[in-house]
């Protein structure tokens, strides 16, 4: 089992930046790609960016340009570089997993951390 711990979230002005952080702990073997989603109030839960274990990424259209997702196996920890921060990214940020394993595949969430820009 795979735990997902995540950082970083905060209260920010507009144009600002943070940096999340997801530390993954337990059997952390065989994590494939790890991505960030977030789900702002009234809404569903969408994409904000992934990144495969070879360092391929995907980002959604409303945070390309502005958002970085990275990655550091050693410190088994997965990252977003929040930059010119906008109101409408105000949302919970949830970091997932995918762990392949011989019995199956696997999916793991953390429990959040809120972003909320706003001036």
């Amino acid at each position: 089992q795979v735990q997902l711990q995540e950082s970083g979230g905060g209260l920010v002005q507009p144009g600002g930046s943070l940096r999340l952080s997801c530390v993954a702990s337990g059997s952390i073997f065989r994590i494939n790609a790890m991505g960030w989603y977030r789900q702002a109030p009234g809404k569903q839960r969408e994409l904000v960016a992934t990144i495969t274990s070879g360092g391929t990424t995907n980002y959604a259209d409303s945070v390309k340009g502005r958002f970085t997702i990275s990655r550091d196996n050693a410190k088994n920890t997965v990252y977003l570089q929040m930059n010119s921060l906008k109101p409408e990214d105000t949302a919970v940020y949830y970091c997932n997993a995918d762990q392949s394993l011989w019995r199956g595949n696997y999916e793991y969430w953390g429990q959040g951390t809120q972003v909320i820009v706003s001036s």
